[in-house]
C-alpha cells in the first residue's frame, strides 16, 4: 500500500528533523519571552533604522536567540516536498495506487476533499499552539493562509496531501509534547506578602496622625 509507505516514509523524515525541530521551538519561545523588550527597543529608535537594527541585534545575542531559526525547519523540507511531488506525478507505478476507501488513485486529486480540507484544518491547529512573536493583527491575516492552501491543495495529487497532513498531525503532537514535557515553563514565584508594621498603621487601616510637638501644643491651647 503506497498510502501506508508515505505515511511512514513522513513519519521517518519527521524523526530526522526532530533535533532541528527542538531548537526551532527553544528559539520561537525564547523570541515570545523578549517580545516586550524588542517592542522597547522598536519604539525608542523607530526615527534611527541604523541603531535600530544594531540594537536588536545586540538584545538577540544577549538572550541567545535567532530571529529566523522558526523558519528553518519549513525550508529544509521544502525539497523533500518538491522530490515528493515530482515523483507522485513521474512514478507510474503509483498511478491507481489505491490507498483506502475513495482513494483509488493516489497520483490524482481527492475526489470527495477530504483529505485537502483536513490539512487546512490541521494548518489552523498548528498555528493555534504554534508559540508566535507577530502582533494580534499579523497572527489574524495568517490564519487566511490555511484557507489559501486548502484551495490549492485541491487540484494536489492525493499523496501528496496525504504527505503534508501526516506532517502537520506529527508537528502538532511534537508541540504538545515539547511544551509538555521538555520546554515546560518553570512556575512563577508567588509574590511575597505585604507585611505591615503595627506603627506604619492605626486600628482602622489608616496611617497613624503626627503628634504634635509640645511647643505648638501649648500655642494652640493659650490661644484657646
Amino acid at each position: 500500500n503506497y498510502g501506508v509507505a508515505i505515511i511512514l516514509l513522513t513519519c521517518g523524515i519527521k524523526l530526522l528533523f526532530v533535533p532541528l525541530q527542538y531548537k526551532s521551538y527553544k528559539s520561537m519561545q525564547g523570541m515570545q519571552k523578549i517580545q516586550p523588550k524588542i517592542q522597547a527597543v522598536q519604539a525608542k529608535f523607530k526615527d534611527d533604522k541604523e541603531r535600530l537594527n544594531r540594537e536588536l541585534i545586540k538584545l538577540y545575542k544577549e538572550h541567545k536567540v535567532n530571529p529566523v531559526g522558526g523558519c528553518a525547519p519549513m525550508l529544509l523540507q521544502m525539497p523533500v516536498f518538491i522530490s515528493l511531488f515530482n515523483i507522485l506525478y513521474m512514478t507510474v507505478d503509483l498511478r491507481q495506487a489505491p490507498f483506502m476507501l475513495w482513494i483509488t488513485d493516489l497520483s490524482i486529486p481527492d475526489p470527495f476533499y477530504v483529505f485537502p480540507i483536513l490539512m487546512g484544518a490541521s494548518m489552523v491547529l498548528q498555528q493555534k499552539i504554534m508559540p508566535t512573536t507577530m502582533d494580534p493583527t499579523q497572527a489574524k491575516m495568517m490564519l487566511l493562509l490555511p484557507v489559501f492552501l486548502t484551495f490549492l491543495f485541491l487540484n494536489f495529487p492525493a499523496g501528496l496531501v496525504i504527505y503534508w497532513l501526516t506532517n502537520n498531525v506529527l508537528t502538532i503532537l511534537q508541540q504538545v509534547v515539547t511544551d509538555r514535557f521538555i520546554l515546560k515553563p518553570a512556575p512563577a514565584a508567588a509574590p511575597a506578602p505585604a507585611t505591615e508594621d503595627a506603627s506604619t498603621k492605626s486600628d482602622n487601616g489608616e496611617p497613624p496622625k503626627k503628634k504634635k510637638g509640645k511647643a505648638k501644643q501649648a500655642q494652640e491651647e493659650a490661644s484657646d
